[in-house]
Order: C-alpha cells, then structure tokens, then sequence
C-alpha cells in the first residue's frame, strides 16, 4: 500500500513554532495550492491544504519561511477524527511531513520580474 502526496504551494500565514509535552517540536501551516486547470468561469481555483511539519522541519521552516514563500512538502495523508460536546463526529485531514524544499519567497519572486 502506498500513501504520499506531494504539494507545491505558497504559505498562507507566517509559520510558529510549538514544542509538545514530550519536546518534540510541531508547525502546522497551511498551505495554498493553485489548481493546473479553469474553472467554468475560466479562473484558477486554489486548494488549502493543513500540514504538520515536525521536529528539523518545524524548525527550519519556522526560522527560515514566511507568509507567501513558496515550499515543496512531500508527506502522507493522516485523517483524525473527534467527537464534539453536542456528539457529532468529525473528520480532520492533514498532511504529514516527511520531507521539505524551500522553493522561493514571495520577496525574491518581486525582485527578479522587476529587474
């Protein structure tokens, strides 16, 4: 069986830092990816995508990313679920980071069409 998913996409927010009871250390970020194809009305949609990046990743992407640079995530898809006060289920899902490429920040982009 097989489970990895690999996604281009910019940052939606700045990423922060969390570290857990045991030290492992957590970001969870979302990430915006534009769909390859139009729409009935001719424009591109954009999936949001939940990713949680932990340990050297969390770091690294935390220390070096921020709002629209633009990563490569490749991981696995993880569905959680929970039971909220009124008894309804719910159903999470997520990407699990395995590995990340620093593709390009949104500064640099701006720099170099405006050379």
């Amino acid at each position: 069986m097989l489970n990895q998913v690999v996604l281009v996409g910019r940052l939606t927010k700045d990423p922060e830092l969390e570290i857990k009871d045991d030290g492992k250390k957590l970001s969870s970020v979302v990430v915006a990816v534009q769909r390859p194809f139009k729409n009935s009305e001719g424009m591109y949609e954009t999936d949001f995508v939940r990713c949680s990046l932990w340990n050297a990743a969390a770091e690294n992407t935390t220390e070096y990313c921020k709002t629209g640079d633009m990563i490569g995530i490749k991981g696995r898809i993880q569905t959680d679920k929970y039971e909220d006060s009124d008894g309804k289920l719910h159903y999470v899902t997520e990407v699990v980071a395995e590995r990340i490429t620093f593709i390009s920040s949104k500064k640099e982009v701006i720099e170099n069409t405006s050379k």
